[in-house]
């Protein structure tokens, strides 16, 4: 029987992220409406969230939504100029604000489930980061990105971490110094997205997607994403070194044992996680 589980609090109007889990599948959709700003209270709602998913065998993958028609126009600019009345100017607040989506991002990296961005709408500043930081994104062919931040005498400095590790370099600087907004057929040219579909059609095609990895091995899963992240750090040489390790010790697993069996028997490999 399929599971369908919400935030107690998510039909309230201060509720900002609904979540649900079907098939092992986990959506967190962002509600923070109109523009599905990044405040404090969202990011650290997400973080709580990917923190149990981390540790939940019950979540296979993540998919993370919004409603209405923008994706998330990255910080609360309104809250964090509000802090500026602080007795520190606001440099606590700032910091905290920073520091803590940029953890939110380090934990979509290190999260041992796949990271799905399904977006229909703008994706700016810090939304375009949270896109960028997933381990795939799917986007509506009305969809559009950006890094303005330079438009407003503020370099987009941490969401140029997550778009310059997604998107080719000299990509990733117009983006950076222009601050201009791209569509989407130019963001999957330039790396942030994978497919691109109509808006009637997005929840479907990342539904079949979400569905595709929950299907494998958690265990496969786990160890490819850590180990498709870290040899990307390492000279080519070192990065070879480091996947024969890997795959000699994924081949100890109980559930490459399995698939291999399953696939040479021609049945459907029953997953242990082990």
């Amino acid at each position: 029987m399929a599971e369908i589980v919400s935030f107690p609090d998510a039909n309230k109007a201060d509720g900002l992220l609904v979540r649900s889990l079907r098939d092992g599948v986990l959506r967190l959709v962002l509600n923070n409406p109109p523009a599905n700003v990044l405040s404090i209270a969202l990011l650290e709602r997400l973080m709580t969230e990917l923190e149990t998913a981390g540790s939940d065998s019950n979540v296979r993958v993540v998919v993370i939504a919004s409603t209405g028609n923008v994706f998330s126009a990255g910080h609360d600019l309104k809250e964090m100029t509000a802090h500026r009345a602080d007795d520190d100017q606001g440099i606590g607040f700032f910091d905290k604000s920073f520091r803590t989506c940029a953890d939110l991002m380090l934990k979509i990296a290190h999260l041992p489930k796949p990271v799905i961005a399904e977006v229909d709408g703008l994706a700016t500043a810090a939304g375009c980061q949270l896109v960028a930081s997933c381990d795939l994104a799917i986007c509506t062919d009305t969809s559009t990105f950006c890094t303005p931040g330079v438009n407003i005498g503020l370099f987009c400095s941490t969401p140029m971490v997550a778009v310059s590790r997604a998107a080719h370099r000299k990509q990733a600087m117009e983006m950076l110094l222009t601050g201009e907004t791209i569509d989407a057929s130019t963001a999957k040219d330039f790396g942030l997205v994978n497919r691109i579909v109509p808006k009637q059609y997005l929840a479907q095609v990342v539904s079949k997607y979400a569905a595709v990895i929950a299907s494998k091995s958690p265990l496969t899963l786990k160890i490819g994403k850590e180990a498709f992240n870290r040899q990307l750090e390492l000279p080519v040489e070192a990065a070879y070194d480091y996947a024969t390790k890997v795959m000699v010790d994924s081949m100890l697993t109980q559930d490459a044992e399995e698939g291999i069996s399953a696939f040479l028997g021609k049945r459907t490999p029953e997953w242990k996680g082990e």
